[in-house]
Formats: C-alpha cells, structure tokens, sequence
C-alpha cells in the first residue's frame, strides 16, 4: 500500500495520456537524444548569453522569486521522496534489498513515473543557473557541469530502465530537501553556518552512489560475461550502457566535489583576504 500516493490519486481529478505517465522513447516529452542535448546546449547559450548581457549591467537581486524557485524544489523533492520511499520499502521488505535494487521487477509503474517527474526537476533546476547569472555571480565548472550531465544522467536511466536508480535518485532527493532549504534562508538573509556540511553530505551521497552503482553493474557484467568465474548474486536489471554511463558521471562528481570541498574549506586564505563561510576574494562559493 501506498497511502499518500493513494490519497493524492483519489483527490486530483487528472486524467493524464499515457506518455506522461508512462515513459514512451519518442511521445514523452524530452525522451529523444536530439530534444535532450537541444535542450542542454539552449541552456548553456541561455546562461552564458545573460552572463555577457549583465557585464555592464547592475545586478539584480530578485530574492522573491529566487525563495520561491527553492521551495518549490525543496517541498517537491520531500514530497517525491516520501512517494518513493512507500513505493520501495515494501519492496525491500517483502523481497529483500538485492531484489529491490537489482529485480526487473522493482521498475514499478509508480516508480517509473516518479523517475519521470525526476527526471523533469532536473530541467527545472537548470534555473538555478539563470539566477546566478542574472544576479552576476561567478558561474562555476563543477555548477553548470553538474546541472547539465545530471539532466543527461537521469534521461540515460530512463532508457536504460536501471533497477537501482530509485537508490541514488532517493539520496538526492534527501540531500536537495536540505540544500534548497539552505538556498531559500540565505536568500532571505540567513547566515547559514552548516555550508561545509551540506557539501559533505554531497560527498558522502556520492561515495554510496558509487559503492551501489558499482556493485549493480560488477553484478550485471559478473552473470553476461564471467559467470564461470567470478562470485555473484543474480543479475542486475538495466542496459549495459547506462550503467557504464552512470558509473564514469557519478565518478566524476564525486572527484569534482571532493576538489570543490579542498578549494573551498582547505585552500589557504589569500595574505590579507581571509575566506569565511565559503566567501573568497569577495565571491560567494556557489
């Protein structure tokens, strides 16, 4: 049983086509590669176009609608989490957790539709980058580069239909409660002093992505390839290149994060402009 998702289907009158609920390559929207990396390369000409219109151009501080867009991911990504987690706990209750990761059985109608719904926050997270833009902060790699290939990440599982997505998307989802809600109070004039904890929390997040991720693909490879001679549980339901893809992004997240944490926290303050709360040289590390 499912209460909340229960309860939100009994009250919202929605009848909704099937490729919106259902992921069809080809009639969901954003389900082709061209629609995908046409929307990715808009979103970098968008921000690096408003990037150079603001150059002499004051900044804007548009706290209202900034506080808005952060609560509306942070509330929608509890609220997502909440629909998963009841999805998939009786899952792991009833089949045990390999299965819940690895059965092809564990890619529910529900689950596949809150991958979609997912997967289309990330589109709308793209405007967290527009904001910084527009409010002349510096646009960092390890931003726009996460922004994007997460967009990327969450499309290729879709196709791949990997098993163990609902892991590593219900980590991120945890972790983006906290830190929109960071987004949000600061926004509003907070002072925040757990920054460096929430870029631990992405770390670690990271890092049980990576031990999964690696362990679902190890399993899937270990039964295609070298089930004469390498131990194993049962295979892992996905397409191969998904799970190779997601293996080599989370790595690189992981790697870039870790930087960002040295660079941020560890880096020695320039002589004379000592580096507080994730401030340097007068720029706020976002």
């Amino acid at each position: 049983m499912a209460p909340l998702a229960d309860f939100i289907l009994a009250h919202v009158r929605v009848s909704l086509p099937v490729h919106l609920t259902s992921y069809l390559r080809g009639e969901t929207p954003l389900s082709t590669t061209p629609a995908v990396l046409g929307t990715l390369a808009a979103y970098l000409a968008v921000i690096f176009g408003v990037q150079a219109l603001m150059t002499n151009k004051p900044a804007y501080k548009l706290t209202p609608l900034f506080q808005a867009h952060n609560v509306i991911l942070s509330s929608g990504s509890l609220l997502l989490l909440v629909l998963m987690l009841e999805e998939i706990v009786p899952i792991i209750w009833n089949e045990g957790v390999f299965n819940s990761l690895c059965a092809v059985s564990s890619w529910t109608p529900r689950m596949e539709f809150y991958y979609m719904v997912n997967y289309y926050f990330k589109y709308l997270e793209l405007l967290d980058t527009v904001f910084l833009a527009l409010k002349k902060k510096p646009l960092q790699f390890l931003h726009v580069f996460h922004h994007s290939a997460t967009a990327l990440l969450c499309y290729s599982q879709l196709n791949g239909r990997t098993s163990i997505s609902w892991a590593v998307i219900v980590l991120n989802l945890a972790v983006h409660v906290v830190m929109y809600y960071y987004y949000y109070a600061t926004a509003g004039g907070a002072r925040i002093w757990w920054k460096k904890y929430l870029t631990t929390m992405q770390i670690t997040q990271f890092v049980i992505d990576l031990g999964l991720v690696y362990f679902g693909t190890y399993s899937h490879m270990a039964v295609a390839y070298f089930s004469e001679t390498l131990p194993y549980i049962d295979n892992c339901a996905g397409e191969e290149g998904a799970a190779i893809f997601g293996c080599a992004l989370l790595t690189s997240y992981l790697v870039l994060f870790i930087n960002f944490y040295f660079q941020t926290y560890k880096k020695p303050a320039a002589a004379g402009k000592p580096q507080v709360n994730g401030k340097a040289n007068g720029h706020k590390t976002e």
